[in-house]
Order: C-alpha cells, then structure tokens, then sequence
C-alpha cells in the first residue's frame, strides 16, 4: 500500500483554544503537502461556542462533540491519537486517561506544572506503551534543524559557551502574563515553565548535552501596584492617562484589529472577533485591566545560568521588555561561532575568517514548529515509530527537571545539580 492509500490517522481533540485549533487545522490546511494525512474526528470542550466552531470546521458528528474530556473518555476509543490542549493545570489526568484507553498523545507544554505531574504523565504512558510527544514545537523548525546540524558536524570546534534571549514582549507579557491566563503562578505554572520550558529544551536539543547544574534570578519588577500611574483607573477604557500608558489595553488589541488582525491573541479575548465584540470585553472582562492593578504574581524578567554535561556553560534571559520577536541565540566553540536569530544562522570559522549565511524559509511565530511537530506526529501514529518524535517522554521529562530546578534555584538562592 502506498503512502498516498493509507487512512488518515484520526484525531481526538480535547481543548479547542489556540492550540487545540491551531493543530487541529493542520489536518485541513490546502497548502500543506500533508493535507489530507490526519482527520479530526472528535472534540471535548466546555466552551460551546469553541467546540461548535472546531466541530463543525471538521464536520464532526454530533455523538463525537463532548463537554468534558471524562466525557470522550467514557466512550470506546473512537480515534487512533488525542490531542491534549486543556489549560497547564488540566493535564496530567486526561493524559494518563486516554493513555491507559491505549490513545497515543500530544501533549501541549508543559506537562504538568509540578514535577510529580510530570512524573506521573511520563510513567502512564511508558506503562501503555503509546506514542508520547510534548508540544515543544521549537524542536521542530527547519531553522532548529540547521543550527543542530552546524553544532553536531563540529564545524565549530568543542562548544564551549552559549548566550541564549528569549525577548516575550512587551505588549504579550502584558496580554498572558499580567491579564491572562498564566498570570498566576498557583493557577497556571510558574513563568519559566510557561513561557520558557521550549528554551531550556531547545538548548538541550541543538547542544546535544543535558544541563546538569542551574542557578537563577529574576522578579516580578514592573507590574505592580507601586508603578501604577497617579490618577490611573482600574480599566483602560476608563482611565484618564490611559493615552500616555504603553500598556493601554485599546491600543493593543483595537490596534491589532484595526491592522486586519482576527486570530491571535484577540480570539483570546472573545470568540467571534468584531470590534463591538472586543470594545465589550475591554469594557467587561480581564484584558482591559490596567497591568498595575491585577492580581499577576510571575516574574516579568529572569536569567538562569547553567553548566552542560562535559562543563560547556550557558546563559538564558526571559524578559518581557523589549518589542518582542524571534529569540536570538549565540554559540561560542573552539573553532568558530554561531549567531542565529531565528530568520538567519550564520557561522563564523577562526581560521579562515570565512562567514557563512544559512537562511531559514519559515517566518511565522513558531517559525514553522506547529506544522513540523503535527507531521512528525502523525507520521509516528501512522508508521508505530517513535523515532520520528524529537520531543518524546525522557527527553521532555529531562528538560521539565531542568527548569523545576532553575525555579527552586532562582527561589532559594543557590546552585542546584540536576
């Protein structure tokens, strides 16, 4: 049988928010040469305007439109593979759920927001024996793949050091940060392993070594109710200096709509995205808080340094101020150098003085991950091959540990060996 003649692997989708979607609409996209290869066939979502709206983007039958994901789970297993997209604090037990009913996974980042979590995820579905995958979609760009690829030839020598940014945003810290939904370290995961668990990943991934010891500091500086302007409402949509406040919530997302955004992030803010829609809910709901009055608590800039295994050294910074972009990265070895900034990757060699400029062909915020992460996947279900997943149970568990222990680090002040 050709590849071309094979069924489709079938998909289960529980959570239909951004992620949920924006997976689930890889199976459907017309320009994708993957087109075609999987077909969602279920969705479990307590919003009913979210699940109407994937369902019948699917044309998934009535019976297979579930509420809850206990729902989907009581059920015979209607589907080859689940894609699990609930809220952080919402995944270990659907994952161990539909590992246990012999379901492969993908599992959005993190894995759970507590070390025990994780742990548990990872031996449910060792002890089922599926395939496993964690949405760290970085691991699964053409761009990651070059900068791998470079590092493990040893054009570069014996790695020695690597100063690695993630630059979130001013404007998103603000919108997931501040007012959204992994504002709270006790609601969601704390920042490093919501934001920045894909970063410690990533470096473990195009090093090719495991972090072995971490130390950290950072804080929750600017937005609290210390540096809230004099005379500054609680919403934007009523605060007299709200024109002179980089932060103002109007600016931001009426900005993004009246610029022809209609996906992300305003589909966070209502489901159907007009501009009476997101005037109400800049009115009414928890996007149009000034950032100087929520009740936030995640750091909003953090550094962990840290020594691999064979003692090559890095630095990472998070930080939520500066316009955002592509996360930028510099690796330092005994024969050349590598800085890439998630567009170009170019090396330098000591020797010859020669540069060389390598182009990556994906521009879009995951820089082409979503999709490389969906292929590899589904291709694992279609095939039984576990091989074709880069970001399978032991890697994930292994890089989760790192970032446990940069936070713990970063919260008592010391060296933690992993």
């Amino acid at each position: 049988m050709t590849e071309e003649e094979k069924s489709p692997v079938t998909l289960l989708v529980i959570g239909a928010g951004n992620r949920g979607r924006r997976y689930s609409s890889w199976t459907t996209d017309p320009t994708s040469p993957d087109c075609g290869r999987a077909r969602v066939v279920g969705v479990a979502e307590p919003d009913p305007v979210r699940r109407s709206a994937l369902a019948s983007a699917h044309g998934i039958a009535a019976e297979h439109r579930f509420a809850t994901w206990q729902d989907a789970a009581a059920r015979p297993r209607l589907a080859d593979a689940v894609l699990i997209t609930t809220p952080d604090v919402e995944h270990v037990e659907p994952a161990v759920a539909f590992a246990r009913l012999g379901y492969h996974i993908l599992l959005e980042k993190p894995i759970a927001p507590t070390p025990e979590g994780c742990q548990r995820v990872v031996d449910a579905v060792r002890e089922a024996g599926v395939l496993f995958a964690v949405a760290h979609v970085l691991r699964y760009t053409p761009y990651t793949s070059i900068v791998r690829d470079i590092v493990a030839s040893g054009r570069l020598g014996e790695i020695v050091s690597v100063q690695h940014l993630e630059p979130v945003g001013f404007w998103h810290q603000a919108h997931s940060y501040v007012r959204g939904n992994w504002r709270r370290s006790d609601r969601a995961a704390p920042m490093l392993l919501a934001k920045s668990c894909h970063d410690l990943d990533w470096l473990e991934y195009v090093i090719g070594r495991p972090i072995r010891k971490v130390s950290s500091f950072g804080r929750l500086t600017h937005f609290t109710p210390a540096n809230r302007p004099p005379g500054a409402a609680d919403r934007c949509v009523e605060c007299p200096v709200e024109g002179s406040c980089a932060y103002s919530a109007p600016r931001v997302y009426l900005g993004l709509y009246r610029s022809g955004e209609r996906g992300w992030p305003l589909n966070v803010l209502v489901p159907e995205v007009t501009e009476p829609a997101l005037t109400a809910a800049l009115r009414d709901g928890p996007y149009g808080r000034c950032v100087y009055a929520c009740d936030n608590d995640v750091v909003d800039h953090q550094v962990v340094a840290m020594e691999f295994d064979q003692g090559a050294t890095g630095v990472f910074t998070m930080t939520g101020f500066n316009a955002g972009g592509p996360r930028r990265t510099q690796i330092f070895g005994t024969e050349g150098e590598l800085s890439c900034n998630g567009v170009e990757v170019t090396v330098t060699d000591f020797l010859s003085g020669r540069r060389e400029v390598f182009l990556a062909t994906e521009t879009d915020a995951h820089l082409g991950g979503d999709e490389g992460l969906m292929a590899a996947f589904v291709q694992a279900v279609a095939a039984g091959d576990a091989s074709l997943i880069r970001s399978g149970p032991m890697e994930s568990l292994r890089s989760h540990q790192a970032v446990f222990a940069a936070e713990r680090a970063r919260m008592t002040g010391t060296v933690i060996t992993l």
